[in-house]
């Protein structure tokens, strides 16, 4: 199989390394000074042991190498996809799998169920209609990561990139990709209830996220400090009811997925990175997508609209706008 990345930051970085070191045939499709450093010295990634890993794949700013592959993950900030829905679409092969690695609700999230469409993550329906559905594969990414500086990840922790088809089915590609990553070192498990898994990541995801924005803190100082423990707790609370109002339960309670994050140590989440280079930020995705949600169903979430207001400022603030 040739496989792409769309959007080689951290994520994508670390995903298209650890592929091409298995020897498979990896695009990084990127821009700036990232991909210069990609193209001139390979991508670097630091991990957690203290050892490198060093690949050096094909790099290349062409969004039209996204389709000419036969699975392209997309590793690109969700409110980074809008914009090139359009282009990435009519670029696409008929047997192109798009495998969407991405935080927060994803623009796909209700593709074939009651028809339920999110302007947060989806504004004007653009990526829909121009991505059909047949090339989708969902994906819920668990590594945590970060870009030292450009064609430079830091690996923190974690390997899994679970893989699910829209209708829960084992497809032969879904579960070919699978063991593409499985040969890489990477654990890729097929699930059939993919809604469950993002729910249950979204509880961090849109709490630990914003509050570690506003407040420049890492996770353990977050989870560590009583008061602030207090705050995420009652979000993810919020975050939780949202989901059980749409029939998902989560699976694990709050406290065990605070204390969880309290054990990543003082990792950044990626929301922090951006503010801490500028870089716009995800609130549609990670926190405006439950607001929306919240409405549709009937559902109070008083403390993370704060949050969301404080958030959605903070990124107008880094914009200049």
């Amino acid at each position: 199989m040739r496989f792409a990345v769309l959007g080689a930051g951290a994520t994508g970085g670390y995903l298209g390394a650890c592929l091409a070191n298995a020897g498979q045939d990896v695009t990084l499709i990127a821009r700036g000074r990232n991909l210069e450093a990609m193209r001139e010295h390979g991508v670097r990634v630091l991990e957690p042991d203290g050892t490198e890993l060093v690949a050096r794949p094909a790099c290349t700013d062409r969004l039209e190498a996204a389709g000419e592959a036969d699975v392209t993950f997309v590793t690109l900030k969700a409110h980074g996809l809008t914009a090139v829905a359009p282009t990435l679409g009519a670029s696409l092969r008929p047997e192109t799998a798009l495998v969407f690695a991405q935080n927060g609700v994803p623009w796909w999230f209700f593709l074939g169920d009651d028809g339920r469409r999110l302007e947060s993550v989806d504004p004007g329906g653009v990526i829909a209609a121009s991505i059909p559905a047949s090339h989708v594969v969902g994906c819920v990414v668990y590594p945590a990561t970060s870009l030292e500086e450009p064609g430079v990840v830091r690996h923190v922790e974690g390997n899994r990139f679970s893989l699910a088809e829209l209708d829960g089915a084992r497809s032969e590609r879904v579960v070919a990709i699978s063991s593409a990553m499985a040969a890489a070192g990477l654990r890729a498990p097929v699930q059939s209830r993919m809604r469950e898994e993002i729910w249950l990541k979204l509880i961090g995801n849109a709490t630990l996220n914003p509050v570690s924005a506003l407040t420049r803190a890492g996770l353990a100082a977050m989870v560590g400090d009583p008061p602030t423990r207090e705050l995420l707790r009652t979000l993810m609370l919020e975050v939780e009811a949202v989901g059980k109002a749409l029939g998902i339960e989560p699976g694990i309670g709050v406290d065990k997925r605070l204390d969880g994050a309290g054990r990543v140590g003082d990792h950044r989440t990626s929301m922090l990175q951006d503010v801490e280079t500028g870089r716009p930020l995800e609130v549609e995705a990670l926190v405006g997508s439950v607001v929306e949600l919240a409405g549709q169903v009937g559902v109070a979430v008083p403390s993370l609209e704060v949050v969301y207001r404080l958030t959605r400022q903070l990124d107008r603030a880094l914009r200049g706008s």
